[in-house]
């Protein structure tokens, strides 16, 4: 599939993104005469991430679409050309140019599935030549959208199902490419939205944002909209003067919260005008710029209850510094005196957000009991993953010619299990995971109800586990360079 032809095309790796050493193993292979032996390839992770128990495959899609898309042009092999040695055979550089992935097969850990340690997350097998040139792209692709998701997965866990989590990290993300994955696989780990156009364009995130403080001080309060006429939103009627009846409102606000009227910044309820104007049914109100309580928050009442008149409801409202939580119970505190004051009862139940470089423990405070915060956005925890940088992604040889292949080591942590394997998912009569089990692909497959003797890893001696239920992890998703399926996800 060409890039120009696929519409996500350019957030697809390129076949040079890639290391050195990849173009030099294939030089030598291809020297001598083993260009085209079968082989296979796992890849896998050693530890689970954030010292935590578990992580999610993420990153099956984008090595699907790369595999499909997978040539080099005549400008790669051009560069190739110039970094080898240069009296390597021509005949090397046609046959990089021949190079496709139609003799590749993928099986693969289902998207957003959970994976443990030495499980691998793809199984890539083909001609030896070309799925070594495949090792540094698909770590590339796998690596930090697993690692992504699985910080997201930990993020929604911490904050619980009801809290709406919004990623809004692309200004803080490691480049385009990291931004882009950041958003997708986040939102595959369990997050609502992401403040990402691209993500939504490409990938079909969800994607939400209202305003910013520039906004809001780009306002000095002298400003004349052009049009400060508002419909009702039922369609019928005048048009009011929105602005008019915000400072009327005002008045009665300020009175309700025991202010003076001048209190509140006039430019700032001009932005809130602005925004409403262009927004009546999704109003939200940044109410940080100067004071939340003698600012923010009256300007925003004002303008919400002129909306409300005209049978607009606000859709919430965004704090982004301070003490978060403290001031969203105080707000909507507020907010449940208004209502009863101004006989409004949807103003009680508006969504506050909150956001200001939320990590794993400011978020287990936002999420606590008797927290009226209902939106986090997140962006630099979530994207740069600060706890841990890398999943260690690791690709290994396990099989050539049908024969396995072993890597023995000074450390016994970077040794190899042999040979082509079948995974299984083993579940207790309730449904819960017993623990993963990796065989030879080609020992039977084990059975519910049957006993099985197992080496946990790192264990001494065998245990034996009955499974109520087997289920077979890795799925076929590419047979002989053509998608066997949709890439499955969980």
């Amino acid at each position: 599939m060409a890039a120009e032809q696929d519409p996500e095309g350019r957030a697809a790796a390129r076949p040079l993104l890639t290391d050195l050493y990849q173009a030099t193993m294939a030089l030598g292979y291809w020297r001598a005469g083993r260009a085209r032996d079968a082989a296979e390839f796992e890849l896998f992770f050693r530890r689970c991430p954030f010292g935590g128990a578990f992580a999610l495959a993420a990153g099956l899609r984008d090595c699907v679409r790369f595999l499909r898309a997978f040539r080099l042009r005549d400008a790669d092999v051009q560069f190739l050309a110039s970094v080898l040695p240069p009296d390597t055979d021509p005949a090397f550089f046609e046959h990089l140019r021949s190079l496709d992935c139609s003799e590749v097969t993928v099986r693969a850990l289902p998207e957003g599935c959970l994976a443990f340690p030495g499980v691998p997350l793809l199984q890539v097998s083909g001609p030896l030549l070309v799925v070594q040139l495949l090792e540094t792209p698909l770590l590339c692709l796998v690596s930090y959208a697993s690692l992504v998701a699985t910080n997201a997965a930990r993020l929604r866990l911490i904050a619980g199902p009801e809290k709406r989590l919004l990623e809004m990290g692309l200004r803080r993300a490691q480049g385009p490419d990291g931004g882009l994955t950041a958003s997708t696989y986040s939102y595959l780990g369990g997050f609502d939205s992401s403040s990402n156009v691209l993500a939504g364009q490409l990938r079909g995130v969800p994607v939400a944002g209202t305003l910013a403080h520039s906004f809001v001080t780009s306002f000095s309060g002298s400003e004349v909209p052009p049009d400060p006429m508002l419909a009702p939103a039922a369609g019928e009627g005048p048009g009011v003067d929105l602005a008019a009846k915000a400072q009327v409102w005002l008045e009665h606000v300020c009175a309700h919260l025991g202010l003076g009227v001048q209190e509140p910044h006039p430019g700032e309820r001009a932005a809130f005008v602005a925004y409403a104007l262009a927004f009546p049914r999704a109003f939200q109100g940044l109410l940080d710029s100067y004071s939340v309580r003698r600012s923010g928050l009256p300007n925003f009442l004002a303008v919400a209850l002129a909306l409300g008149e005209l049978g607009y409801r606000a859709v919430g409202v965004r704090l982004d510094s301070g003490d978060l939580l403290q001031q969203a119970q105080e707000i909507r505190k507020v907010f449940r005196a208004a209502a009863a004051q101004f006989q409004v009862p949807w103003l009680e139940s508006v969504p506050i957000a909150v956001s200001n470089n939320i990590d794993e423990e400011a978020l287990a405070r936002l999420a606590q009991e008797g927290s009226e915060v209902n939106v986090i956005g997140i962006g630099t925890s979530v994207v740069t993953c600060p706890q841990q940088p890398s999943l260690g992604c690791v690709y290994k040889l396990v099989a050539v010619g049908g024969q396995p292949r072993m890597k023995l080591t000074e450390d016994p942590e970077k040794q190899t299990l042999p040979g082509s394997k079948a995974a299984f998912r083993l579940l207790g009569s309730d449904g819960s995971l017993l623990m993963d089990v990796l065989q030879l692909a080609e020992e039977p497959a084990p059975q519910a109800g049957q006993e099985l003797r197992v080496w946990p890893p790192g264990a001494q001696e065998p245990c034996t586990v009955r499974p109520a239920q087997v289920e077979p992890l890795l799925r076929l998703c590419l047979q002989q360079g053509q998608v066997a399926t949709p890439p499955p996800s969980c």
